[in-house]
């Protein structure tokens, strides 16, 4: 995996943790960089677009609140953290993670946070898939045999 290709997968797995689970990761983790902000955390909007089919023109889906932030450890890393919803704190240590996975602690980072929290989201994305499984019906057609 390219670098870009990484740091995109851990870039969305932080924007869609639970505030409270990546809040404790990171309090177990220990870590308070020092860091200065390029950007302090800001909650404003951005337009959702979808398509339909997953290949039609796209459209506007509505809109959702986002909050962003960027800073720089005092090593110079650049961390950015986008994060659905008003919460600067998780897009503070969103930041941080990305941040810190420029440097030679993404082993640590990745072994304390990374990991435990795309092991929680496969876990939620398989009881939610399996809720759905037991909802869904199979449609047949009996041969009645008149032909």
């Amino acid at each position: 995996m390219t670098a870009e290709i990484q740091r995109r997968a851990w870039m969305s797995l932080l924007a869609k943790a639970l505030e409270g689970r990546l809040l404790a990761l990171w309090e177990g983790y220990g870590a308070s960089p020092e860091f200065h902000w390029l950007r302090a955390p800001e909650i404003g909007a951005t337009m959702v677009r979808g398509r339909l089919g997953g290949t039609g023109a796209p459209f506007n889906l509505g809109e959702m609140t986002l909050t962003r932030c960027a800073l720089q450890l005092a090593s110079g890393e650049v961390g950015h953290g986008y994060v659905q919803g008003r919460s600067k704190d998780k897009a503070r240590i969103a930041a941080l993670v990305d941040a810190l996975m420029q440097t030679d602690q993404a082993t640590a980072i990745q072994a304390a946070i990374l990991t435990p929290l795309a092991a929680e989201m496969a876990e939620i994305k398989e009881t939610r898939a399996a809720k759905a499984a037991a909802t869904k019906v199979d449609f047949f057609t009996m041969v009645r045999g008149e032909d």
